[in-house]
């Protein structure tokens, strides 16, 4: 027997640290979307121009180089707008020298897998942890050059770390590798550069507490109205006083929008982003805020209703609803959703998903949701699983991370609490003692469910495993004895059990017996040793 690896311990998951909300910016005038454009492109530019100082200063950076920077370019904005491009250029950098870490991470797991592979003879069989040697020599010798490739790239790599040099591209790589094949991307070279252009414009602002409604950049009253400050290159488009544009159009934010109109009036800081979708031809401004942490809700007070186990897969959510003492109640239910086409589409088809799941659990009057805490950053890798691309694309389409981040967002305002347990052994052991138990002439239980289960009772500190059925010589009703049982404290447990009709024999119908709703009927040796000391008392 293989070695089991120790289980976490369920936890509940904190809720959401922020709050983002959009709308849309309707009947603009084409002065307004002229005076967008201009202040976005000036912005832009400023931004493109501060991320190149800050790369440059790399590691040598300190608050003298932000002081002079932000001073350059306060002469050219103001020292507000001079604020927000400095930290949006120190948080791209920092965002960048992340990625830059992972990606060494990841290089030296792939060269230790090879190296690994490398060293077991051509053939031979992997286990459930390790893969084998490579399958031909034809393949070890592939990867034996491809592990010389890696690790020059390693070695770069770990010298732009040492010397603090990263990789940014303003705009996003992913859209400036697709202007070299415009055809696979459904876009026209016009269309390609609206997109570009758009992507490195500039026009966010973040919050200041104590503030004019919370922000004195990119202003917004809560009757709606839109003003943004303009840069000293621009002040000549004012059409308000202190150098200020004044949008046409009325903002509503209508998810949150109390919320954000109390923080609005009460002068609370409120960051702001407008952005262009050009495939629309539509303004959107986006508010988001911070939220103080709240305690997380105790184990106990989450699970007192029961739980609802969710296992998460590549095309749908398996969910199986559990009470107090972890036995299933009711069918299993299965929330699809369809991970292809563009990320917006995908992101709404998450969304959906769980708010039908939700929604389910707020009619249940559950408070509580178990879910598995995936992480498959080390599964990923082409070097573990060699030829088994379909795998890799399976996993590696599973939204798991932005999964339980979303449903801790959304569920955050439900008051249902999310319980993240170990996903070890979760499908093996719910498949092997729960499939096929629940599974009825008219219900047709999969691996999926029965994974659902075993993770709604790991979060509950239930074991996987069944209780054991008894003897079927001990067993009250002959080969139907229950093995999911209330437990012990269950109000009711030691009652009779209720009338089945149809008689038992030939002549006595059932409940009519003489043994009927007699408890000590079914304890055949303390009833006995009763019946006879009434026979010898005199």
């Amino acid at each position: 027997m293989t070695e089991l690896r120790a289980i976490a311990p369920a936890f509940v998951v904190p809720g959401p640290s922020g709050v983002a909300v959009r709308d849309r910016l309707k009947h603009l005038t084409p002065e307004d979307d002229e005076a967008l454009r201009l202040v976005g492109v000036h912005l832009g530019a400023l931004a493109s121009a501060d991320l190149k100082a800050r790369c440059a200063d790399g590691l040598g950076h300190c608050a003298a180089t932000w002081a002079a920077r932000k001073r350059e370019l306060t002469v050219q904005s103001s020292a507000r707008w001079a604020g927000a491009v400095t930290k949006a250029s120190h948080d791209q950098w920092a965002q960048a020298r992340r990625g830059q870490a992972d990606h060494i991470r990841g290089l030296q797991a792939a060269i230790a897998t090879i190296t690994r592979r490398l060293s077991l003879p051509v053939g031979k069989k992997g286990t459930g942890k390790e893969p084998g040697g490579y399958r031909s020599r034809l393949e070890w010798f592939a990867k034996s050059r491809r592990l010389g490739v890696l690790r020059d790239r390693l070695k770069r790599l770990r010298a732009d770390h040492r010397a603090g040099r990263v990789r940014v591209v303003r705009g996003g790589k992913r859209l400036a590798r697709a202007r070299h094949q415009l055809d696979a991307t459904g876009l026209t070279q016009d269309g390609w550069r609206q997109r570009w252009e758009a992507a490195r414009w500039f026009l966010a602002a973040d919050g200041e507490s104590g503030k004019r409604y919370g922000n004195e950049t990119i202003r917004i009253t809560p009757d709606g109205q839109v003003s943004i400050k303009l840069p000293v290159p621009l002040a000549h488009l004012a059409n308000a006083p202190h150098g200020r544009y004044v949008l046409a159009c009325r903002v509503a934010f209508a998810h949150r929008g109390a919320e954000w109109a109390d923080r609005v009036e009460a002068n609370r800081a409120v960051a702001y982003r407008i952005h262009l979708d050009t495939a629309r031809g539509r303004w959107y401004i986006t508010a988001s805020w911070q939220t103080p942490p709240v305690p997380a809700v105790p184990m106990s007070a989450a699970l007192a209703h029961g739980v609802i186990g969710v296992d998460a897969n590549a095309d749908h959510l398996a969910a199986w609803r559990l009470d107090v003492h972890g036995n299933p109640i009711g069918n299993p239910r299965r929330f699809a959703y369809d991970l292809s086409g563009t990320a917006e589409h995908r992101d709404a088809q998450v969304r959906h998903a769980l708010t039908r799941l939700l929604h389910w659990a707020r009619t249940c009057g559950v408070k509580a949701i178990a879910i598995e805490d995936l992480d498959f950053q080390a599964e990923k890798s082409r070097e573990k699983h060699g030829r088994r691309k379909r795998f890799r694309q399976l996993i590696s389409g599973m939204p798991t991370s932005k999964l339980r981040a979303r449903l801790t967002s959304m569920a955050d305002q439900s008051g249902i609490a999310i319980i993240a347990v170990d996903p070890a052994y979760t499908s093996k052991w719910g498949a092997q003692h729960w499939q096929k138990p629940l599974t009825t002439t008219k219900r047709t239980t999969t691996r999926h469910d029965a994974a659902a289960v075993a993770i709604g009772r790991r979060a509950q500190g239930h074991p996987i495993r069944r209780r054991t059925a008894p003897p079927p010589a001990h067993q009250s009703d002959e080969q139907g004895h229950r093995t999911i049982q209330a437990a012990t404290q269950a109000h009711g447990r030691e009652g009779p059990r209720p009338r089945i009709p149809g008689p038992r024999t030939r002549s006595v119908p059932p409940g009519h017996g003489a043994n009927a709703g007699d408890q000590n009927a079914q304890h055949r040796s303390e009833h006995s040793a009763e019946h006879a000391q009434l026979m010898l008392s005199p």
